[in-house]
């Protein structure tokens, strides 16, 4: 509604600033007569007048190709390395975990910007937001894991993890994300949970019930205001992403 107003009221361009695509998840059929809803809105967005995109960790990078129009899928993940190795959190003694087979190219990069090792939990999904893990690859054994994923909504993956790399011998346990939808019994599932540390970015904004001790928000302000202002100036948004070193 907001586009189609500021088309109406001639904007020459009009950039939508979506630091959260909430329908990402929703970008195949799993089953009959479900809808593609982030094509849809992708769609929906088109048609309404933006000229442009803006979001950060898309669930999967191909949604991109959901739109007709320039999308900015930027990386939050050097963001959230650089606060781990001001912890302190990187080199031989620390590996990081990608809950599922899905993340791993994720958990990969993340892995080479902390000079770390890496490790693969495979897990099984019976049913939506529910999830069993079957086996790890990787030596966790005496490290410092830290587990990797764009998304902790109910937090049954991340709290199951850490329960299992605990189990197979890991010093500690941290876990970051980009994006904390933090639904359900999320909030009760981490506070039990032997997660040292949860490092998330306030592409959703937490309420103060969520706002649990160990749980450590970063800004994506900056991020996201060097994008506008190079939109705003012509310049290149790639060039962004080659300065986002750790």
């Amino acid at each position: 509604v907001m586009i189609d107003a500021f088309k109406r009221a001639s904007a020459a361009r009009v950039v939508a600033v979506i630091p959260y695509y909430g329908y990402a998840r929703q970008d195949r059929k799993v089953r009959p007569r479900e809808p593609i809803s982030a094509k849809l809105v992708a769609n929906l967005l088109t048609v309404a007048g933006a000229d442009r995109i803006f979001s950060i960790d898309l669930h999967a990078g191909q949604i991109q190709g959901f739109f007709d129009i320039p999308v900015d899928n930027l990386p939050a993940g050097p963001l959230l390395a650089r606060y781990l190795r001001s912890k302190g959190l990187f080199a031989d003694d620390v590996v990081v975990v990608s809950p599922d087979v899905g993340g791993v190219e994720r958990a990969t990069l993340f892995a080479h910007m902390l000079q770390a090792g890496l490790a693969i939990f495979a897990k099984h999904r019976p049913d939506a937001n529910k999830s069993e893990m079957v086996a790890i690859i990787g030596d966790v054994k005496g490290k410092r894991a830290i587990l990797v994923d764009d998304i902790v909504d109910t937090a049954g993956t991340i709290t199951q993890a850490a329960i299992a790399l605990m189990e197979e011998g890991a010093a500690e346990v941290y876990a970051c994300c980009t994006h904390p939808v933090l639904s359900g019994p999320a909030v009760e599932r981490l506070r039990v949970s032997p997660i040292k540390e949860l490092v998330v970015t306030d592409t959703i904004p937490l309420p103060p019930e969520k706002r649990l001790p160990n749980i450590t928000v970063l800004s994506v302000a900056p991020l996201l205001a060097q994008a506008i202002r190079n939109i705003h100036e012509n310049r290149s948004v790639s060039a962004i992403l080659q300065e986002l070193t750790v």
